[in-house]
């Protein structure tokens, strides 16, 4: 049991890292990251502007699969419809890792979350985001004070 317990666990994005963005634009995915890609098969990255944070989602193109099953489920000329494909669709992109396996930190990813030096990678489980290291710290500090609020007994 222990051996597929790890084996899930190798094959999922966790934990969190920053990395300095080179002269190129260019900056390295951690190894670990890379690890899962490589498990998982994963050649080419989808990566869309989250919904909610100033970060950019990456994954694989199963990624962007979830999201169109759940577009096929809505009517394709309802709003929500609409908006949706406007997250999905026109706020995404394909990429790759170069040999070094490291991501080009184009202008699309810049201007959507105001990185500019560093690049701090966050685990989700199943794919992994892109943040500014000082908004990482904030939203991680603010989800962490609103856990214990909601579990703190009054």
């Amino acid at each position: 049991m222990s051996g597929s317990f790890l084996f899930r666990v190798m094959t999922r994005f966790l934990s969190h890292a920053t990395n300095r963005i080179d002269a190129k634009g260019r900056v390295s995915v951690p190894a670990a990251f890379r690890a899962v890609l490589q498990e998982r098969n994963i050649q080419e990255l989808y990566g869309f502007q989250d919904f909610v944070f100033p970060a950019i989602s990456m994954g694989g193109p199963e990624l962007l699969s979830r999201y169109e099953k759940q577009l096929d489920m809505l009517d394709g000329f309802s709003a929500e419809a609409h908006e949706m494909s406007l997250l999905v669709h026109g706020g995404g992109i394909f990429m790759k890792l170069d040999p070094e396996g490291r991501l080009m930190v184009t202008d699309f990813i810049r201007a959507f979350t105001g990185i500019t030096t560093d690049v701090t990678f966050v685990g989700r489980a199943d794919y992994f985001q892109l943040w500014r290291p000082e908004a990482f710290q904030d939203a991680q500090a603010a989800a962490r004070s609103a856990r214990l609020r909601r579990d703190r007994p009054v």
